[in-house]
């Protein structure tokens, strides 16, 4: 069984090379566009979702198959066509250019894979059976779904703010420790869940971290 280590990858702005245009490439599009790469197709024909994505400009459509040379350049490679000897040709260009490729028709022809996904504002959660099922790894993460809702959206934005407040308020590395600690005691995830939660004013932020930051 290949070991794989989990990753999360920034890929803003990041050239990406999907070969292939039908339902597989369609699905590593939409995900890598709601992570911010520049997205190249190179396929003779799309789907009518990513045909709609290249007339709005939000990938780049080179209309025809896969050449050599194609993917020199880019961050990843998808090898992600109907035909499995396109995929293999990709993934041994992409290896030769040490260029990390996945490979839709079978996982083993690449060196990384992509896992299920669930995301809530800035919570990531990715589950993989290391290639074994991808419809197992899709149950496994709409079972998480059910688990962690949408407060877990609202919540993590809470956290972020306060922290961030935390470091520009206080110099000390043992406060923010206490007040880190502090912070994750508080009730606001159960509030978010029942709607009760109020957002904290400045006000209120600056004296919650007065009357906690001592001992």
């Amino acid at each position: 069984m290949a070991g794989y280590l989990p990753v999360m990858l920034d890929v803003s702005g990041q050239k990406i090379v999907v070969i292939g245009g039908g339902a597989v490439a369609e699905r590593k599009v939409q995900s890598l566009l709601e992570a911010g790469a520049a997205v190249t197709v190179i396929s003779p024909a799309l789907t009518a979702v990513l045909s709609g994505l290249a007339e709005e400009g939000g990938i780049q459509w080179v209309v025809r198959g896969y050449e050599p040379g194609d993917i020199r350049g880019a961050f990843l490679v998808y090898a992600s066509s109907s035909d499995p000897a396109v995929n293999d040709a990709v993934a041994a260009e992409a290896k030769a250019l040490n260029l990390p490729v996945n490979v839709a028709s079978h996982a083993e022809a690449g060196n990384f894979i992509t896992p299920g996904v669930l995301r809530r504002g800035r919570l990531t959660v990715a589950v993989s059976t290391s290639g074994a099922g991808p419809s197992a790894a899709a149950e496994i993460t709409a079972q998480l779904a059910d688990v962690l809702g949408e407060e877990y959206g609202p919540y993590l934005d809470f956290l972020h703010m306060m922290r961030s407040e935390i470091k520009q308020q206080e110099a000390s590395a043992e406060v923010h420790r206490r007040l880190l600690r502090r912070l994750g005691q508080l009730d606001v995830l159960n509030q978010l869940r029942q709607g009760t939660f109020i957002e904290w004013t400045p006000e209120r932020v600056r004296a919650w971290i007065a009357a906690n930051g001592e001992e």
